[in-house]
């Protein structure tokens, strides 16, 4: 069992950063594939970054490429999502999960692949 807490959500005006943290109760994040995901209130969730993991692969929806960069540190079993340039539109919930994998390049952008979920952190940005 893994449990999962988010941190860094906040209020933050258009063009403004902020940076998500994921805590792990298990600092094995070499076992883990991790992604991050949103959701909106009336929306689905959304997917929006994941890391390898080997945390060699990153992939990024087309909505945040260029914007959010996800990292990792096993060291410390955190994850990171870094998010810059924020707009109105990134508005929502964010949620980190990790899905528990034997191939060190295995990452996924669909939500019913990972295995454990985090509380979510709320991220409002103002117009």
């Amino acid at each position: 069992q893994v449990q999962l807490v988010e941190s860094g959500g906040g209020l933050v005006q258009t063009g403004g950063s902020l940076r998500l943290s994921c805590v792990a109760s298990r600092r094995t994040f070499s076992d883990y594939a991790m992604g991050w995901f949103r959701q909106a209130p009336g929306k689905e969730r959304e997917f929006v970054a994941t890391l390898s993991r080997s945390g060699d692969d990153a992939y990024y929806a087309d909505s945040v490429k260029g914007r959010f960069t996800i990292s990792g540190d096993n060291t410390k079993g955190t994850v990171y999502l870094q998010m810059s340039s924020l707009k109105p539109e990134d508005t929502a919930v964010y949620y980190c999960a990790a899905k528990y994998t034997l191939f060190s390049n295995y990452y996924t952008t669909d939500f019913r692949d990972y295995d454990y979920w985090g509380q979510g952190t709320q991220v409002t940005v103002s117009s």
